[in-house]
């Protein structure tokens, strides 16, 4: 199972929020690339990176610590929000990005979705990202009455290279992740699920490991407070 440290980005820095609310923010380096280049000296082999200003907007907001983080460090890196049409797709994978998370479009434009995996083969992702079950959109602003597990299984054939799964109510609360709804998606899709919200200490790693059907882990807050030793859980996680 890979870990995938999480570095979301506000106003150009490196922050967590707590339920995913833009107005309860932690601001915890004002350099990304230089926390980038710390997850990437601990050993990791992912990076997970969030626009979260983006993600409301529509369009990428924090270009240039994203690119930045790209030109610093050597790891893959996928990244969500504000990602919503095929141009600014290729503009990121241009610029050296591994793997696009889609998540609004996921619902609004499934056939872009399809589209892009088509034409970028393994660097498409989807995020859903869920309330109680129910999918949210527009940086989790926006409720809509489909399921996590029914969006999921429509993309089957797609080509998708990863579903990233976020229990909103867990995100930043250090609460530990909704084990038994991710689990559960993991094994109704034959898509990898990647676990994210909520991953709070090496027990909740040990958990998801655990379940031989979830195949990454997305920690931020955890990493940053020390809760989570990232060259020990990565050790662990080995």
């Amino acid at each position: 199972m890979i870990l995938y440290p999480a570095i979301d980005l506000k106003d150009g820095q490196a922050v967590r929020l707590v339920h995913g609310d833009m107005d309860q923010t932690t601001v915890f380096n004002d350099d990304p690339a230089a926390q980038a280049r710390e997850f990437v000296d601990a050993g990791c082999e992912w990076l997970h990176l969030v626009d979260l200003n983006g993600a409301f907007a529509g369009e990428p907001v924090n270009a240039a610590p994203v690119e930045a983080i790209l030109k610093a460090c050597p790891v893959p890196a996928q990244l969500g929000g504000g990602i919503r049409d095929l141009k600014t797709i290729e503009t990121w994978i241009d610029k050296g990005l591994a793997r696009v998370i889609l998540g609004t479009v996921a619902v609004e434009n499934p056939d872009l979705v399809r589209e892009a995996a088509k034409e970028f083969p393994g660097h498409v992702a989807v995020g859903l990202d869920a309330r109680n079950g129910f999918v949210a959109t527009k940086g989790w602003a926006t409720e809509t009455d489909i399921q996590v597990t029914d969006l999921a299984k429509s993309f089957e054939d797609a080509g998708i290279s990863a579903i990233i799964y976020t229990d909103i109510l867990r995100d930043g609360a250090m609460k530990g992740p909704n084990i038994t709804a991710t689990e559960a998606l993991a094994r109704a899709v034959s898509i990898p699920v990647i676990a994210s919200g909520g991953v709070s200490s090496m027990a909740d790693l040990e958990a998801l490991k655990a379940t031989n059907v979830i195949s990454g882990a997305i920690s931020g807050r955890a990493l940053y407070d020390g809760a989570i030793d990232l060259g020990a859980a990565l050790a662990a996680l080995a």
